[in-house]
Formats: structure tokens, C-alpha cells, sequence
């Protein structure tokens, strides 16, 4: 099956975005979308809505002028971990998951958890990850904020009589190492875990991109007419797109 047959049955590939309100999932979204512009957001009937009023409804999408073939869901509240909020996302994911047409049908899920709070796994990861049956959709566990335990690491090496070049070179690759040992598995030893997971730093910088979350969800999807549409929907990542040009 070639691209215009894929975009022929599908032109919409749909993510849930989940995550506390200080997450960065707007951020993220831009990135994917290359642009700084905010959203417009749709209720269930097609009608536009507030962003604001719009940001409280699971089921409402979210979509950038500049990719509309990306439709975005944010589950916002999810934060608290409460059972309303569960069974909210729990009730959305098994909606979508018996849709009939491809492109109503949700494809994956980015769940996003900042590294500058002293408590990454809290109730809402925890029940979220032990509860929350997701069937065929992927979810990737989006750490953003990661430069947050880049900072942290640099104090560390420092101390170690590291000179300061040195520090902030090797502060990475140390947080990242800390942060495998330290917390890692927590996620992924839950009865429904990530099928993958990535690492976001400095995604307020100018430059910055998704490319590698674009990648890990690609990878994760286990469909090649899923993978094929995710990764022709995005525009920013040329070298993914040759790779598959070239696999096929």
C-alpha cells in the first residue's frame, strides 16, 4: 500500500496526551506541529470551542493550522489521580478503541512527567500505569524537563572536583544513568507499562524538536500502515521519513 493510499483511508493520526499541568504537553505539541501558534480546538460534533472551555473535555481535539493531520486530546485533570479522572480516561480510551473508522480511532498515548518535581511517580502515574489498560495503543512515558536533573548532576560532578567544561559535559549522561537505576523500572515493572520511553531537555529553547519521540512512537506502534501514517503525518523529521523510504 502506497502513501496516497494510506492518506486515502486515513488522514488523521490521533494522539492522547496526558500529563500534570506543569508538564510541557503544549510545548510538546508545538514542537511536533513546528509552530509557536495555539491551537484550535473542536467539541465531538466538529463545532469550534474556547480554548479554555475546551481544555477540560477529554473528548474535544486539538488541532495546530500548520499539521492538520495530527488530532490531539489532552486529559486534563488527570493530575489529582482520582477515580473520576481515571475512569474519564479509561471510558475515552476504550470509546475510541471501537471506533469503526481508522481515523476516529485513538493511536497512541504520550504521558508526560516532568523531572523538575522532587516526586516524578506520584498517585496519578501509579494508578494510571497499574489500571489502565490501553490494549493496542502504545503509550510512551515523555520525561520532559530533564535538564532539570542535568543541573542536578552538574552540582554532583562539581563537587567531585570535576572541572566545570567537564561537569556540563558528562551532567547528561549522569542524570540520565541516575535517573535508569534510581526510577526507571518503577514504570516499567507496573502491570500496564510504557512500550517505550524518551527524554526531553530544554524544549523552551529555540531549536529543540521531537524528533525522538516521533521515533520511539513509530517503533512502538507494532502496525506498518500506523507507523507509515504517523511518520508521513509529521514534517520535521526528514532522516525518519528516508528511513522507512528505504526499509519499504
Amino acid at each position: 500500500m502506497n502513501l496516497q493510499d494510506i492518506k486515502r483511508r486515513c488522514k488523521k493520526f490521533r494522539i492522547l496526551i496526558i500529563g500534570r499541568a506543569n508538564a510541557g504537553k503544549t510545548t510538546i505539541l508545538k514542537r511536533v506541529c513546528d509552530t509557536t501558534e495555539e491551537p484550535e480546538v473542536y467539541n465531538k460534533h466538529g463545532e469550534k470551542v474556547g480554548s479554555r472551555r475546551g481544555e477540560h473535555d477529554i473528548e474535544n481535539e486539538m488541532v495546530f493550522a500548520s499539521n492538520t493531520g495530527f488530532r490531539f486530546h489532552d486529559s486534563s485533570g488527570f493530575e489529582a489521580g482520582g477515580i473520576t479522572e481515571l475512569e474519564s480516561v479509561n471510558a475515552f480510551i476504550a470509546h475510541r478503541s471501537q471506533q469503526q473508522k481508522l481515523g476516529d480511532r485513538l493511536h497512541a498515548i504520550w504521558y508526560c512527567i516532568p523531572m523538575d518535581d522532587s516526586r516524578p511517580f506520584t498517585t496519578a502515574e501509579a494508578q494510571f500505569f497499574s489500571k489502565v489498560g490501553t490494549g493496542c495503543v502504545p503509550v510512551i512515558a515523555v520525561f520532559t524537563k530533564f535538564d532539570a536533573l542535568d543541573n542536578k548532576a552538574f552540582t554532583v560532578l562539581r563537587s567531585r572536583k570535576l572541572s566545570r567544561p567537564e561537569a556540563r559535559k558528562e551532567a547528561p549522561i549522569h542524570a540520565t544513568t541516575e535517573f535508569e537505576q534510581r526510577h526507571l523500572n518503577t514504570f516499567y515493572n507496573q502491570p500496564y507499562p510504557p512500550k517505550g520511553h524518551v527524554y526531553l531537555r530544554d524544549m523552551d529553547k529555540q531549536g529543540q524538536d521531537c524528533n525522538e519521540l516521533i521515533s520511539q512512537t513509530a517503533s512502538a506502534l507494532g502496525n506498518e500502515f500506523l507507523e507509515v501514517l504517523l511518520v508521513s503525518t509529521q514534517r520535521n523529521n526528514l532522516k525518519l521519513c528516508m528511513e522507512y523510504v528505504f526499509q519499504r
